[in-house]
């Protein structure tokens, strides 16, 4: 069974630092696109940051120059450094990602998020 796991949340003080982990399992031959989003209580959920497959990145205006996403191709995973954080990063973070899966008739790409994982900054 292919699955996203995510870890690394948990409390941090303002201007700490976090790393989030994003590990796909299963019969996978690739990651493709991926990325991390957010979601605060009351709000929509939102793009925080995405890596492209041929190597670009792209960040909301509100992470650049303090998040940084990266991949460990040999390990399938995704990670989200988070830099000088703030209480309003405070929100449920989720990985999303585009995966070619080998199936029996062949590969595929599916789209799969993680379970989420709480972020929490106090001031």
């Amino acid at each position: 069974q292919v699955q996203l796991v995510e870890s690394g949340g948990g409390l941090v003080q303002a201007g700490g630092s976090l790393r989030l982990s994003c590990e796909a399992s299963g019969r996978i031959s690739r990651i493709n696109t991926c990325g991390w989003y957010r979601q605060a209580p009351g709000k929509q959920r939102e793009l925080v940051a995405v890596s492209i497959s041929g190597g670009s990145t792209n960040y909301a205006d509100s992470v650049k120059g303090r998040f940084t996403i990266s991949r460990d191709y040999a390990k399938n995973t995704v990670y989200l450094q988070m830099n000088s954080l703030r209480p309003e990063d405070t929100a449920v973070y989720y990985c999303n990602a585009h995966l070619v899966v080998n199936t029996d008739w062949g590969s595929s790409q599916f789209s799969y998020w993680g379970q989420g994982t709480q972020v929490t900054v106090s001031s």
